[in-house]
């Protein structure tokens, strides 16, 4: 597959947060608005789903089973076997406009997330970054977000990564992690995107440490080394790309997942579907939610 593929022609209105499932050999993604938790099979082409009460903006595999999902309300455990919902945490419950988004876990099972409000505020930032701790917490980590996105994390754990989307901020930062506590410091900016093509969405980190970025906008990806350099882009067929996960029996297929814009789409027929390519680097296994 050395050239970019639709694997699944969907066409959902706003694809996102691909998760590969080694034991499976399957891709979980969403479809934040139709509120679906969605199950790829690439062995077979087939899709099947659980249909959620609300938007979903992201998920965590589970452990123990199942998925943490982030659901508008907020966090909440679900049994695949019954579609049933736990509550977790309601870190935003004072904060109707609002609604979850981007999130990961870390190398030591704490799922990340963000907020925003929705639709954005362009005047003001209501996101937040928040730390959901396995034995049960949500903590407040960064504040002053419009649209929190581009979780990511080093190899070794220690390093984190996030975004904001918003057009006029559209920056992705670092930020120390100390794997014990969950505790990040000394944010930096990694990579600034103004006068690129495409703003920072969804990412990812390979086994060399390098961050990937889906360049909504931009039609494309870009891989920008630990030292937040360009050094590779993959043009797509789709304007807006919203995250991508490292898949496939080596963990060396792309799965990049797309939003479908309003009105015919002539010049992008598949958006909205979900897209492979190989990567020519392995990433990294997904952490699963440890609760």
């Amino acid at each position: 597959m050395s050239e970019v593929e639709c694997v699944l022609d969907i066409r959902a209105d706003l694809g996102e947060c691909p998760v590969w499932c080694p034991r499976e050999q399957s891709l979980y993604w969403i479809d934040i608005y139709a509120g679906r938790l969605n199950r790829f099979d690439p062995s077979t082409g087939t899709n099947s789903f659980w249909q959620l009460p609300e938007p979903i903006g992201s998920f965590a595999l589970c452990e123990t089973g199942g998925a943490l999902v982030a659901l508008k309300s907020g966090l909440h455990r679900l049994d695949f076997g019954s579609g049933g919902l736990t509550p977790f945490a309601a870190p935003e419950a004072d904060l109707p406009g609002n609604r979850l988004n981007d999130g990961r876990c870390d190398r030591q099972g704490r799922f990340w997330v963000g907020s925003m409000a929705d639709p954005v505020d362009f005047e003001r930032p209501h996101g937040s970054l928040y730390r959901a701790d396995p034995g049960g917490g949500c903590t407040r980590m960064v504040e002053g977000l419009y649209v929190a996105n581009g979780l990511a994390f080093s190899p070794d754990g220690r390093t984190l990564y996030h975004s904001d989307s918003f057009r006029e901020v559209r920056t992705v930062w670092a930020w120390d992690l100390d794997p014990d506590d969950g505790v990040i410091s000394n944010r930096r900016v990694f990579v600034d995107t103004h006068g690129m093509p495409g703003r920072p969405d969804g990412a990812a980190v390979d086994a060399d440490g390098c961050y990937w970025m889906s360049a909504i906008d931009g039609w494309e990806l870009v891989r920008f080394t630990p030292a937040g350099v360009v050094d590779r882009r993959i043009a797509l067929p789709i304007a807006k790309p919203t995250m991508m996960a490292f898949g496939g029996p080596r963990l060396e297929t792309l799965y990049i997942t797309s939003i479908r814009p309003p009105g015919p789409c002539l010049d992008q027929p598949q958006a909205g579907s979900l897209f492979a390519v190989e990567a020519g680097v392995p990433g990294l296994p997904e952490p699963l939610f440890r609760a």
